[in-house]
């Protein structure tokens, strides 16, 4: 089930606040200035679907959120358990960064943890099927998919470098919570 934490950046043992609820999420992250919204397919997504098929069945959306936004790239990502370079591709984004164009992540299956640090607050997503999540270009924050990776999302970009991260050194995402699919917490 999709959640938002709110931490204080020096407490990463107890959050401030935590909330299921899909309409509270989104409110409290549009208030940072975070898109978080749901969509459902207009068509079934089967496994192993194409990803001109998964595009297709949230065509209506897409379309939508490139014409608001002017994105002039759209893509689908998969990563399952199995990829051998899952524990590669899990470490590249788990240390604070920020990128120079909004990071715009729809998910069309499986789940992911955003955690973002604005002022001096963290705020934990658990972003689950069904989850559009949009971060502000310039907003630090890492990605977490797990030591098991299981998902397929639709990525939006403006710029072909737009995604590269930009590290800022800090040590913070080591002292909050990794993402493990399955623990209560």
């Amino acid at each position: 089930m999709s959640r938002l934490r709110i931490f204080d950046e020096t407490n990463p043992s107890a959050p401030l606040s935590s909330t299921e609820d899909l309409a509270t999420m989104a409110e409290r992250l549009r208030g940072i200035g975070v898109r978080f919204e749901q969509w459902q397919a207009a068509q079934p997504v089967q496994p192993g679907a194409t990803p001109d098929e998964v595009m297709a069945a949230y065509r209506a959306d897409i379309d939508r959120l490139v014409a608001e936004n002017g994105f002039k790239t759209v893509d689908v990502v998969s990563i399952a358990p199995d990829n051998p370079n899952k524990d590669a591709m899990r470490a590249k984004f788990l240390d604070e960064h920020f990128h120079k164009e909004d990071e715009v992540r729809f998910f069309v299956a499986g789940s992911g943890l955003f955690t973002l640090h604005v002022g001096d607050k963290v705020y934990e997503i658990r972003c689950e099927q069904g989850d559009l999540v949009g971060v502000p270009d310039g907003t630090t924050h890492w990605f977490d998919m797990g030591p098991e990776p299981s998902f397929v999302a639709i990525r939006f970009f403006t710029e072909p470098d737009g995604w590269v991260g930009h590290f800022t050194g800090t040590d913070i995402a080591q002292r909050f919570p990794r993402y493990e699919p399955g623990q209560a917490g």
